[in-house]
């Protein structure tokens, strides 16, 4: 499928543009990250401790804030609201090893006391462990002579399984939902609710990273995308030349750096899956600054005698189709991603939308830019060369007075 058929576009002529806005969010994104110390990562990568919490209704943020708050002290505590749902994500950074599972408990009870219902001495049966449950029953229902062991350890997975399942997804509202459940009799369901309560949330999960490891992350996925770059750049020279390769490696690295500067100026974090959208973005530039880069190679074949910044205009003419249409539906994709895809996904789609935009004008205005200023320098060394002989003859000539 063909979009232009023998497109004419003067790209390179209206590259200045392009590249003034480039220099200037680049120094910009430079200059946010200055200012704020660096990248603002996320607790992949700083370590902390990250709790996914559903609410039975809208979850009340600022009740939940000011708890974690007065709890917490000044250790800084972060909400996020997942659109389209009754959940949040509570994250809090850690600065020692040892302070995580005192932080983590620390959030389970400011909650537990903020939200808990039912009254002292009863368990929470939305955030109840199969042990917990088991535990708690035991005693009332077997020396009742309710149940045997086999059936409380059937009966408590059961119900955990109801609960865990659609539509609850771990939130139960009422103990009397359990009466569907298999081996819940009456006399069963009164137990439940004498030892039993029920609180209006539950803990969906809980991801904790340690300080070390954060950083030993943080290493890492630099250390990846560096690795990424010098492979391209070697595979390029060694498939092109050693400045097509050079090009290539700074344009995709113009690109990771804006982006990153964008993040730093939108106050976005860092995180792991925002790591593989700028390992993807990498993939995804290179990949069409070599199709550019393939048929100028072809056209350096076929146009001899053209300028050289004509057969690369020539060149990204001839691959507008292919480049609207891979970058065109990539982005529509991404923009969806972006725009519904709520806070977990906002920074992984966030860097591609911005990465594809880059990506794709990078390879125009920047890539080839480069190129065309190394072949004019190379062409001002050659015809130097030559006129300086020229140039010693006749002065030679001159001297000897003919």
């Amino acid at each position: 499928m063909e979009l232009f058929t023998n497109a004419n576009f003067d790209f390179l002529g209206k590259k200045w543009p392009f590249i003034i806005a480039s220099l200037v969010l680049t120094a910009a994104g430079i200059a946010s990250l200055v200012m704020k110390g660096g990248p603002r990562y996320g607790i992949d990568f700083k370590g902390g401790a990250m709790l996914y919490v559903k609410f039975a209704g809208p979850p009340p943020q600022d009740r939940l804030r000011a708890a974690l708050a007065q709890g917490l002290g000044r250790r800084e505590v972060e909400i996020q609201e997942i659109r389209g749902t009754n959940e949040v994500i509570i994250s809090t950074e850690v600065e020692e090893e040892r302070s995580l599972e005192q932080t983590r408990q620390k959030i389970l009870e400011i909650l537990a006391r903020t939200f808990g219902q039912g009254g002292a001495g009863k368990l929470d049966f939305n955030n109840a462990s199969q042990q917990q449950l088991a535990e708690r029953l035991r005693g009332p229902l077997m020396s009742a002579g309710v149940v045997g062991e086999q059936q409380l350890q059937d009966l408590v997975r059961a119900m955990l399984d109801f609960r865990d399942r659609p539509p609850q997804s771990g939130l139960v509202t009422s103990l009397d939902q359990l009466k569907s459940v298999p081996g819940v009799t009456p006399q069963v369901l009164e137990v439940l609710q004498r030892e039993l309560a029920i609180s209006p949330y539950t803990i969906r999960n809980i991801e904790i990273v340690g300080p070390k490891i954060g950083a030993e992350l943080r290493n890492q996925a630099i250390l990846a995308t560096l690795y990424a770059l010098g492979g391209m750049l070697v595979y390029i020279a060694f498939r092109f030349e050693w400045i097509y390769g050079v090009a290539a490696v700074l344009a995709v690295f113009h690109d990771t750096i804006l982006t990153i500067g964008l993040f730093s100026i939108f106050d976005k974090e860092i995180t792991l899956p925002v790591v593989a959208a700028l390992l993807t973005l990498v993939g995804y530039s290179m990949n069409d600054t070599i199709v550019i880069f393939d048929r100028i190679r072809e056209n350096l074949k076929l146009m001899r005698r053209e300028p050289f910044e004509t057969i690369v205009n020539v060149s990204i003419n001839q691959t507008l189709s292919r480049t609207i249409l891979t970058s065109g539906l990539t982005f529509l994709s991404v923009l969806a991603l972006w725009l519904f895809g709520g806070p977990v996904l906002n920074g992984f789609s966030f860097a591609l939308v911005v990465g594809i935009i880059v990506g794709t004008y990078s390879s125009i205005f920047i890539a080839s830019a480069i190129l065309i200023f190394w072949q004019n320098v190379a062409e001002k060394r050659k015809r130097s060369r030559v006129a300086e002989p020229a140039a010693a003859i006749a002065g030679r000539r001159v001297r000897e007075g003919k």
